[in-house]
């Protein structure tokens, strides 16, 4: 997969299939956009490919107000490799970008610069300044431009659709069993393991850190998960994973993803590993002692244990 922030060099640019989005989870409806892509690229001699945004357009436009998020860029990207796309085009949102007319948007980006020859787009697809564009004006463009135009439905999922909306509304409420069936896998989050500041290793629970890249994300809370990319095997760790602010012990505002892994005491600062989440066992909490604090993960973590030796997730 080539990866291009922006548009591609004039010396780079090939053919290709293309679908548009934030792709935010990438779940099974995006999947299955993409299968169609891909498929109409080896049809074609074409190359899939996808165009995103970074930041999402609602955080540029109205930052307190966007959505929150369900993956880091990191595993967007991943999950396009893994449905078969080989060129994402990671489009920096600013102002500069927001501006761009309909017209502009199809003729010197999706046209000159993405040498888009097949459209996928969905019902609702809007695009360039104020929201102007749509899959009409794609339509009346496509001769001149030399692309064709396919419009898809939305994938359904017992009578709802599915959609980043329905996973975020799903990972609110602390229901990974739905999120798993809208996204087809658990819900995860990948990361390096950065220097923390050691606390849970005072209270006996040492911990992994993950920065998380956004200030709102999707799930929150205290969490049974494990963790894949520990060793060199494929064996996943269990443990115990708390996505949230740290009241107790930080007025930063900051989001922190930890896990404390059970039985697990080796160095593993800047390893990229990934943490599966898998029931949600209760809302982040400020207390008013440390001693408060420990005897709460001391809890999770033994309710925890007991799910993972009971089969039970």
């Amino acid at each position: 997969m080539k990866i291009f922030r922006g548009l591609p060099p004039a010396t780079d640019r090939a053919p290709c299939a293309l679908t548009i989005g934030n792709f935010d989870g990438v779940h099974r409806g995006h999947r299955a956009l993409l299968a169609q892509v891909v498929a109409a690229a080896r049809g074609r001699n074409l190359t899939p490919a996808v165009m995103t945004f970074e930041p999402h357009p609602r955080e540029f436009f109205a930052p307190d107000k966007a959505p929150a998020r369900v993956a880091n860029l990191r595993d967007k990207i991943d999950a396009l490799r893994a449905a078969g796309i080989e060129r994402v085009f990671v489009q920096h949102f600013n102002r500069r970008f927001a501006s761009i007319s309909a017209e502009t948007f199809v003729d010197e980006v999706l046209v000159a610069g993405l040498a888009a020859k097949w459209i996928a787009v969905g019902d609702d697809f809007r695009f360039g300044a104020r929201r102007a564009g749509d899959v009409a004006l794609l339509r009346a463009r496509a001769a001149r431009g030399g692309y064709e135009i396919a419009q898809l439905a939305s994938v359904l999922d017992n009578g709802g659709r599915i959609s980043s909306s329905a996973v975020r509304a799903a990972l609110a409420a602390g229901d990974l069993a739905r999120a798993h069936a809208l996204l087809g896998h658990p819900y995860r989050i990948s990361g390096r393991v950065m220097h923390g500041a050691k606390l849970g290793r005072t209270l006996g629970f040492p911990t992994l850190n993950l920065r998380l890249a956004h200030k709102r994300p999707a799930a929150h809370g205290i969490f049974a998960a494990r963790v894949f990319g520990i060793g060199s095997t494929d064996k996943a760790w269990p443990g115990v994973a708390s996505v949230g602010l740290r009241p107790t012990i930080d007025r930063s505002g900051r989001w922190l993803l930890e896990v404390h892994l059970f039985d697990f005491a080796e160095d593993i600062y800047g390893k990229l590993v990934c943490v599966e989440f898998l029931q949600k066992l209760r809302d982040e909490e400020k207390y008013d002692t440390i001693a408060q604090l420990t005897a709460a993960i001391a809890g999770d973590a033994k309710r925890a244990r007991a799910l993972f030796s009971a089969a039970l997730i």
